[in-house]
């Protein structure tokens, strides 16, 4: 025990020796030669878990490099307890504290968390699965647990949604069973026009092909298209017109926003017009039933 160490460490009660105190000194430095080691350790491990898991950066897409840089802070992390723990062992028994007690304690515990708190567990494990399968990662826009947003952090217990409206919904992992993710790969945007039956059809359609070209030439956001697909529709006041194109992640809506602005300028500079409810007053005098016999 602690204070049998520190009586042997004694002459009679009195002073501490000068072979007491090189014994200390000895046994201080054995402490902080075991620390040291633990960090030597953990600065080896991680070299080599980058090094396995990150591999070459420069030979690998974006997706595979966020999800290898996750992998390797998860081992990291694991590696970083466990050694800790090992050290923090091996520096009781050097004081003379039995650690076999406090392993039985600490395996009873972690009996007891394992039955009373399930729903912990199950968080930390799907929080676990969902960085190891890279479900979503931080800065994008996903659907899950009932909420939509982008995901400002992920946890292995939780995950944090901003929504547009400002709201931070904080998610258990465990409540996850299906992440519709709306950041990853290409983007669509599609959208319809309008235009009157008097309007020339092949004209209208060249006009807007025209200006969606001009737009894909300007913006490096858009990926495939924009382009006018054809006739999607023959409403009450006009014929629909269908475009569409692709874009890059988080950018269709700025970018849908922009084509419809240029379709409109377009169709406008070609006098090509677009229909809309309209109303028509008439007075009561100029009709037969207002007029005065």
């Amino acid at each position: 025990m602690p204070m049998d160490f520190l009586r042997g460490l004694t002459a009679e009660g009195g002073l501490l020796t000068v072979a007491a105190l090189t014994g200390l000194g000895i046994r201080a430095a054995q402490i902080l030669l075991v620390i040291l080691l633990g960090r030597l350790v953990l600065l080896v491990a991680g070299r080599l878990v980058d090094g396995l898991l990150a591999g070459d950066r420069r030979t690998m897409r974006y997706l595979e490099e966020r999800r290898a840089r996750t992998l390797a802070a998860l081992v990291r992390s694991v590696l970083r307890y466990l050694v800790d723990f090992l050290v923090a062992l091996t520096v009781l028994s050097m004081l003379g504290i039995d650690t076999s007690s406090i392993l039985v304690g600490a395996g009873l515990v972690g009996l007891a968390v394992g039955f009373g708190a399930q729903n912990l567990v199950r968080d930390f494990l799907s929080g676990f699965f969902i960085l190891l399968e890279d479900q979503y990662g931080v800065g994008e826009l996903v659907r899950a647990g009932g909420h939509e947003g982008v995901v400002e952090e992920i946890g292995l217990r939780t995950t944090r949604l901003r929504s547009f409206g400002g709201e931070i919904h904080t998610i258990p992992n465990g409540k996850i069973e299906d992440v519709t993710n709306m950041s990853r790969g290409d983007m669509r945007v599609m959208f319809e026009v309008v235009i009157a039956y008097e309007a020339d059809l092949d004209q209208a359609t060249t006009v807007i092909d025209e200006a969606l070209g001009k737009y894909a030439a300007e913006n490096p956001a858009v990926v495939e298209g924009p382009r006018v697909l054809g006739v999607q529709d023959l409403g009450e006041s006009g014929v629909s017109l269908l475009i569409w194109g692709r874009t890059k992640p988080m950018q269709q809506w700025s970018v849908g926003r922009d084509l419809r602005r240029r379709v409109k300028q377009a169709l406008d500079g070609a006098g090509i017009e677009i229909p809309y409810p309209r109303r028509v007053m008439v007075p009561p005098e100029a009709t037969s039933i207002g007029r005065k016999e």
